[in-house]
């Protein structure tokens, strides 16, 4: 059996008596899309920063490609292959859209020193850097101050910076938060154009497009996983429809 990308067993992070996640344990599969939905509260976001190492769990195992990630820093993740991006939007807005994902490309070489004078300087990082944003969309707009994108372009943005990481696994917080109808709509084609190329591992509110992408879903409600499975058998799952899709059965029909 192939070993799994990403292997989350147990984890358990509380804050004071709440238990944020409680005994969480997943799998994401190489080149899958695992999404994580549940409602408000649910811990998906404590969960997904303690995946990226930016919270410690108190107890339970992360395996990243066969090493023990637990507690690994944020940086030591992101050197062995993981990427995130954020529920708001993170970027240099007074730098141009080129160089926004040349700053993670450099970020991947290893460090900051001469970035400017280096970075700009080689037509390598350069060249890999427009091959990201024309995957992503963006190449016309690459001259652009961040600023003049529009919400939806600086959240494909946000997806080129963190592939500029090179990474195996993108961990994806909302990436359809605050987007409109034709936004999400290029959004989510962009998730799937990727899907296959990249693992990815995302919480999302939007659960029609969640099921349109993933192969994958858990389930989170009050920091414990009440469902894991295919979307066809999450879609229809009593405990999901209950919690958090809202339609309880009706025992009478």
């Amino acid at each position: 059996m192939t070993e799994p990308l990403l292997l989350v067993e147990c984890l358990h992070k509380s804050f004071g008596g709440l238990s944020a996640t409680d005994s969480v344990s997943l799998q994401v599969s190489h080149g899958s899309i695992h999404a994580i939905i549940g409602p408000n509260g649910a811990g998906k976001t404590t969960l997904l920063s303690q995946l990226f190492g930016q919270l410690r769990p108190d107890s339970g195992r992360i395996v990243f490609n066969g090493t023990d990630v637990t507690h690994a820093s944020t940086s030591a993740r992101v050197r062995l292959g993981m990427a995130r991006s954020f529920q708001i939007t993170s970027l240099c807005l007074n730098l141009s859209v080129l160089e926004n994902v040349l700053l993670a490309s450099q970020l991947r070489r290893g460090g900051w020193t001469g970035f400017w004078r280096r970075a700009t300087a080689s037509r390598d990082a350069v060249e890999q850097s427009e091959t990201v944003l024309a995957q992503i969309g963006l190449l016309e707009r690459r001259r652009d101050v961040v600023e003049q994108l529009s919400h939806g372009e600086q959240r494909q943005l946000e997806v080129a910076v963190a592939l500029a990481l090179d990474p195996l696994l993108l961990l994806l917080d909302e990436p359809l938060a605050g987007l409109g109808p034709d936004e999400a709509t290029k959004m989510i084609a962009l998730l799937k154009n990727l899907k296959g190329s990249v693992s990815m591992l995302l919480i999302e509110h939007d659960i029609e497009a969640v099921f349109s992408l993933a192969d994958g879903i858990t389930v989170l409600d009050f920091g414990r996983v009440i469902a894991s499975g295919p979307a066809d058998e999450i879609r229809g799952h009593p405990d999901v429809r209950k919690a958090y899709l809202g339609h309880e059965e009706d025992e009478h029909a």
